[in-house]
């Protein structure tokens, strides 16, 4: 017996098609209200003095870990394209002369990948043997064990009255690089209707690995199938699907039902003082458990640069905090009068005096090196931190101050359009909001964690509006009580509120916390918005200090993974809570913005393009069947897609992400953990394109376009639906039933067959003739995003299986663990029978 892959049409799938993208907005925009004035469509984002927007391409994943590890922050707004990632940065001139230098392409409106609309009439490439295509509808021309194509998904959706199909499709030649393989797709006009509209579809390589030939494109009429052709050959054919076309009505649109409670943007003190107060008003219902680890505060030491940059620089650090008398310490380089003095230290309160040493000719002969030492060594503990400039070794003659230099910790809370009010200094205790009835373990837990990178507001104000909802809609809407009363909901409603504030009151483009772990090379305050570690990359399972990719070793990269495995306090406390609550069993770590719903594989190691595991096929089919319950309720607000090429493996839509929370809770407490980049692109009628979001979109902006008020609410609406997945996993205790198909009986020749579950389900197998046990192989998919794989059977075998759904539910009730009588397993035998000469 040997296995073949399986040709047929799939439900859904990966990239962002080509979008408009949008201005940096002006700085002064007021985002805290409920009337944001940024204008419809542009983010909130500070305008950096002397910096330019700018949209770029990347040649693969190994160019955006090496961008990433240099410092540039282009960590989202990123697509897949045939040929590499496409990508937005905010750059100086300098910043962008570097760039170019590094091989990273600028673009514009005529250089951006768009998806081809136009029928070309034909392959492109070198032309292989025809194979004689199969009628629509009919079998395949050739035995499926020799076929070299396969449609993995085609999908239909429709937005704004318009129609879409997106297909995916792999050729067994695409590996190839010499020659490129075409692929050439043709779709009919719905059942019964010949073929048309030939289209060549795009490849896609990713880290040097063919993954697959895919096309968007707009049509009119829904078609029923499509065709798929090779240039090498090949040729098969695959119904289509829908995509999020019959999604039931979302909870908002019954009469009585609350929502709508957010009314802007809220800072992490406002978050949090809102879960209390919930706790507070609704005691039979919820509660706040506080996380152990405190986060390292809204805080930083004073400093000061004095002397430029150069060799005489000496980069000065407080020992307290700067709210702490830090902010109070002055340092001033004294030039005295006379010959052959020796450096000294001054100290008076919080005044340092460095005398600087002359020599035999009275001219100045302190380096920079000495004076550092000297403020180190005898600043009577007020100075902690003094070293030369960055990688400078300091050989520079240090020149005098004019008067004293105050340090500072730069957390001056003046960044126009900030709001009012003074951010607490010192460690936080971060809260979280617990919900539900029973909140004794036995309901299934889900954690909704928002804000793990500082500067995406929405993921906050979605989370909390989903909140609100529960808690204000439970005494009068069934479906909220039924969600209450069978799961146990958890909100970490900011997991980062030290980045978040720092966000929010001084640079509005903070992804990571505010911890330094910078050696002295880094340290300067000149780099203090690319301090911090990225807590999305700070876990165990597939990190890269384990080799994988899309985590960085700079502590000045937007990606810095942090001086070892759970360094930070914020992932520290996710772990902890897992473990506390061990009826936690669904995760969504929720991030803006991009569009994308994904989960594992997350990360993986590009020479080889090596992914973390994948899941059995059994959790993929779950993890796929509730995003289209998810994304079908986003849907339902306002006709946002999020298009299927963005659903998946993360490492497969979007890129590595090495040391990802998702990986952890999966792999390690086989937690279904979904990551969401909400806000995503939408379609435009008016211009025929597909318009970005923004990390802090106006809040009050287009309502049918780039809002942050209507992303809240759409993307609450999927939150809730999670929520129903939850309720429906914790009540499920039916049995899944498996077929193989075709089943028992004797066959003329060799047979292709395959198993088919009636709900998400993992199917262990043997064919040996043993009992199958969960040591047994498991049914796989044929490839990554298809579905199972087929085994052409060559010689009379028998199977015997299980299978176990995602509730844990196995067929029949049989136990794989005990060997008894009555091996209640599923079991065929497939007979082939030998023509007589």
């Amino acid at each position: 017996m040997r296995r073949i892959q399986r040709r047929i049409a799939l439900l859904a799938v990966p990239a962002l098609v080509a979008g408009v993208l949008v201005s940096t907005g002006p700085a002064g925009a007021d985002p805290t209200g409920p009337k944001g004035s940024a204008g419809s469509g542009h983010s909130l984002l500070e305008n950096i003095k002397q910096a330019h927007h700018v949209d770029i391409k990347l040649a693969g994943a190994d160019m955006l870990d090496k961008v990433a590890a240099a410092g540039f922050d282009i960590e989202h707004g990123l697509k897949r394209v045939p040929d590499g990632i496409e990508g937005e940065v905010v750059v100086t001139a300098d910043e962008l002369t570097k760039l170019k230098s590094m091989g990273v392409q600028l673009l514009d409106d005529n250089t951006r990948f768009k998806w081809s609309e136009k029928a070309d009439g034909g392959l492109k490439g070198p032309a292989g043997p025809k194979a004689k295509p199969p009628a629509p509808g009919g079998p395949p021309a050739t035995d499926p064990a020799l076929a070299t194509v396969r449609i993995a998904r085609a999908d239909w959706f429709t937005t704004k009255g318009q129609g879409f199909l997106y297909v995916e499709a792999r050729t067994t030649e695409g590996q190839q690089t010499n020659p490129i393989v075409g692929m050439q797709l043709e779709n009919n006009s719905g059942k019964g209707t010949p073929f048309e509209f030939a289209r060549t579809m795009s490849r896609f390589v990713d880290s040097g690995q063919y993954m697959f030939h895919r096309n968007l494109f707009k049509l009119d009429t829904r078609p029923s199938e499509i065709r798929v052709t090779s240039s090498t050959g090949g040729v098969t054919t695959g119904v289509v699907s829908d995509w999020l076309e019959n999604a039931p009505s979302p909870l908002t649109e019954k009469p009585g039902y609350k929502s709508d409670f957010v009314d802007g943007y809220r800072h992490p003190q406002q978050l949090f003082a809102r879960a209390k107060e919930i706790a507070q008003q609704y005691p039979g219902i919820a509660e706040i458990v506080y996380l152990p680890n405190q986060t390292n505060g809204y805080q930083r030491k004073a400093q000061a640069t004095i002397g430029g940059t150069g060799q005489s620089a000496v980069v000065v650090s407080s020992a307290a905090w700067g709210h702490e008398g830090g902010n109070d310490v002055t340092v001033e380089f004294v030039n005295r009068s006379g010959a052959n003095l020796p450096l000294a230290v001054e100290v008076t309160g919080k005044a340092v005096r460095v005398l600087l040493a002359k020599d035999a000719s009275g001219a100045l002969s302190s380096t920079a090196t000495q004076v550092a030492e000297a403020l180190r060594t005898q600043s009577q503990g007020l100075i902690d931190r003094s070293h030369p400039y960055r990688t400078n070794a300091g050989t520079g003659i240090v020149a005098p101050t004019e008067g004293p230099v105050a340090l500072t910790d730069f957390l001056d809370q003046k960044r126009v359009g900030a709001p009012e009010g003074e951010v607490p200094r010192g460690p936080v205790t971060i809260p979280v909001l617990r919900i539900g009835k029973h909140r004794d373990g036995k309901k299934p837990g889900v954690l909704i964690q928002a804000q793990d990178h500082a500067r995406e507001w929405v993921p906050a104000t979605t989370s909390l509006e989903s909140a609100e909802r529960l808690v204000h809609n439970y005494k009068t809407d069934k479906e909220t009580k039924n969600i209450v009363d069978n799961t146990d909901v958890f909100f970490i409603l900011s997991n980062n509120p030290d980045g978040a504030n720092y966000s929010f009151y001084n640079f509005a483009s903070q992804r990571k916390n505010m911890t330094n772990h910078c050696a002295d090379s880094a340290a300067d305050p000149a780099n203090r918005n690319s301090w911090g570690v990225d807590l999305n990359r700070n876990y165990r399972v597939g990190s890269a200090q384990d080799g994988y990719s899309g985590g960085s070793s700079v502590c000045t990269s937007g990606t810095y993974q942090g001086p070892e495995k759970l360094s930070e306090p914020e992932s520290k406390n996710i772990i902890w809570l897992v473990e506390k609550y061990k009826n936690i069993k669904f995760m969504m770590s929720v991030h803006s913005n991009g569009g994308q719903l994904f989960w594992q594989p997350g990360a993986y190691i590009a020479d080889g393009r090596i992914t973390t595991p994948r899941p059995p096929l059994g959790d993929e089919a779950f993890y796929w069947q509730s995003a289209s319950r998810i994304l079908g309720q986003v849907k339902a607000h306002r006709e946002t897609v999020v298009t299927p090429e963005n659903v998946g493996g993360s490492s497969d839509v979007l890129y590595s992400s090495a040391g990802n929370v998702r990986e952890d809770l999966y792999h390690t407490y086989g937690i279904y953990a979904f990551g969401w980049e909400v806000g995503g692109s939408i379609y435009n009628p008016a211009t025929g394109n597909w318009q970005g979001g923004s990390f802090q979109p106006a809040w009050d902006g287009n309502p049918e376009l780039v809002s942050g008020h209507a992303e809240t609410m759409e993307y609450a609406n999927g939150i809730m639906e999670m929520f129903r997945v939850a309720a429906d996993w914790g009540k499920d205790k039916k049995k899944p039933t498996s077929d193989l198909v075709p089943g028992n009986g004797k066959y003329q020749g060799p047979v292709n067959v395959h198993f088919e579950t009636n709900e998400p389900a993992t199917i262990y197998y043997t064919t040996d003739g043993s009992r199958p046990t969960l040591e047994s192989p498991r049914y796989a998919a044929t490839e990554f995003r298809e579905p199972g794989q087929v085994f052409h059977v060559t010689e009379t075998t028998t199977f015997n299986w299980f299978s176990v759904d995602s509730a844990g539910n196995i067929e029949k009730g049989y136990d794989p663990t005990k060997n008894d009588k009555r091996n209640n397993y599923r079991t065929a035998t497939i007979k082939i029978e030998t023509k007589k000469k």
